[in-house]
């Protein structure tokens, strides 16, 4: 074989919702079987069941826009399109320096707490708030509420 064997593309399935809504999975994937014919020059594609799932995850109404995806020939003929993971160590190194500053941060709170531990004194005691006056407004309420009970029975009785 000439080509190579294993080529990474990104799929812009923009296209999908265009379609009827309860339509536009199945129209993913054939977008991404079409998209496999045109770019690997074989008809023969089979769709791996980990990209299917990821197509579908959200259901049939709303697939994802752009999909990563990894083609790669077979000894049998058929191209195989499975979904790319992206092994890059700078992301590895992004997440231990986040680990770095959360155990810097959790050194920093037991120091705290040992002074605040130290110093029971140096706290103040938080104010109190005055509580509203609630005895005025209902009483009003009720003359009313009685005042429309007693007409409402005097009309019945008519």
């Amino acid at each position: 074989m000439s080509q190579e064997a294993e080529r990474v593309y990104t799929i812009n399935l923009g296209k999908v919702w265009l379609s009827p809504n309860n339509q536009r999975a199945k129209r993913a994937i054939n977008m991404i079987k079409e998209f496999a014919e045109h770019h690997m020059k074989t008809e023969q594609i089979k769709i791996d069941q980990e990209l299917s799932q990821q197509v579908w995850k959200r259901g049939i109404r709303s697939p994802p826009r752009k999909i990563r995806v990894r083609m790669s020939k077979t000894e049998d003929g058929y191209v195989m399109v499975s979904p790319y993971e992206d092994d890059v160590k700078p992301k590895e190194e992004k997440t231990k320096k986040s680990d770095k500053k959360a155990e810097s941060k959790e050194e920093a709170k037991p120091e705290a707490k040992e002074a605040a531990a130290e110093k029971p004194e140096a706290k103040k005691p938080e104010p109190k708030k005055p509580e509203p006056k609630k005895a005025e407004k209902p009483e009003p309420k009720e003359k009313k509420a009685d005042a429309k009970k007693s007409a409402k029975p005097a009309k019945k009785s008519k």
